[in-house]
């Protein structure tokens, strides 16, 4: 199992301390590094950046959403950032949800799917530099133009988040990776059975698909410190993000086991009492969708992940120190090397 970090996207990190920790993450043999974008930075601007100030580790979205721009652009961006990295781009795409599509971008969260869908394959239209027509549910295009820029690769690969059962489908019928969050190795049997529906669609192994979720990560002599580090993100995706009537984790967790509680930690959080959401977070929940405690109880973690079919880890660091960040990637790169 391959190691990526993931950078955090909510402004505490500057621009130097992410151009540092790329760089330490590739010297360390990182695999790749990811820029979320919800409503702080950008993602794209951020990784023309450090593609600038890399040299071999791979750059992904992690990830960029299908509504607030149109296929054309992404490919645009894409054939873009793999030029000037010189072939290491990943494009993670995703869905969003109803918050940030609507309530930032302003746009109708209408057919997700059918937009991820077609995104995809006007994507891989223009990248293969063919004139472009397309005339789909959602997109129409007709003038038969072509992309004027000529991209290292004919295609890049495409990574999907998704957890719904028509996005897990459409992930193993389409996609070259898949970026889950939230995910426990635990649990994979709730997600195989739509991955692999999918791969029979498109002819295909499950196996060829690369397994890459996003994992918070707290590395700390005391668990119950380091649980305690994780639990306002948790809170955040569990409570937060959505409405109350359809949040994704939320209905993930419960899959889980966790229904009550995530119950709770939902009304707590959208009632605008977040410390108390944090607080009834249940240790039980950090310890299977994320990795917290002691040097020697992360090699066993990842162990976990790995025997749970995950390909590459993309490890969240959620240390508010610089220093502490760097350290957790030095430890976890030490971890790493014992696992297969």
């Amino acid at each position: 199992m391959k190691l990526g970090l993931t950078l955090p996207y909510e402004g505490s990190l500057s621009f130097p301390e992410a151009v540092e920790l790329a760089q330490r993450a590739e010297a360390l043999g990182f695999e790749s590094v990811w820029v979320p974008e919800a409503y702080g930075t950008d993602a794209v601007s951020i990784l023309g950046a450090l593609a600038a100030r890399t040299e071999r580790i791979q750059l992904g979205t992690g990830i960029v959403n299908v509504f607030s721009r149109t296929p054309a652009l992404l490919a645009q961006t894409a054939a873009t950032l793999d030029l000037i990295s010189g072939g290491r781009f990943i494009l993670g795409l995703g869905t969003s949800g109803h918050q940030v599509v609507t309530g930032w971008h302003g746009m109708a969260f209408d057919q997700p799917l059918i937009r991820m869908r077609e995104t995809i394959a006007i994507v891989r239209q223009v990248l293969r530099r063919d004139r472009l027509v397309f005339d789909g549910e959602v997109f129409h295009l007709d003038k038969g133009l072509r992309l004027l820029a000529r991209p290292v690769r004919e295609a890049v690969p495409i990574y999907l988040a998704t957890l719904t059962a028509g996005g897990l489908r459409l992930t193993g019928e389409l996609a070259d990776g898949w970026i889950p969050t939230l995910f426990a190795p635990d649990h994979m049997d709730l997600f195989r059975p739509e991955l692999e529906a999918g791969a029979r669609i498109a002819g295909r192994s499950l196996d060829s698909l690369g397994i890459a979720p996003h994992v918070p990560v707290s590395i700390d002599a005391d668990r119950g410190n380091a649980r305690e580090a994780l639990k306002p993100w948790v809170a955040l995706y569990v409570g937060g993000m959505g409405s109350k009537t359809k949040n994704f984790y939320n209905e993930l967790v419960s899959r889980y086991g966790f229904a009550g509680d995530a119950r709770t930690v939902q009304e707590l959080y959208l009632g605008g009492k977040k410390l108390e959401a944090v607080r009834r977070v249940p240790d039980a929940l950090v310890d299977a969708i994320a990795i917290a405690g002691p040097p020697g109880y992360v090699r066993e973690r990842l162990e976990v992940w790995a025997s749970a079919g995950v390909t590459t880890m993309l490890a969240g660091v959620h240390d508010k120190t610089q220093p502490d960040r760097l350290r957790t990637l030095e430890l976890l790169a030490t971890a790493a090397g014992t696992v297969d």
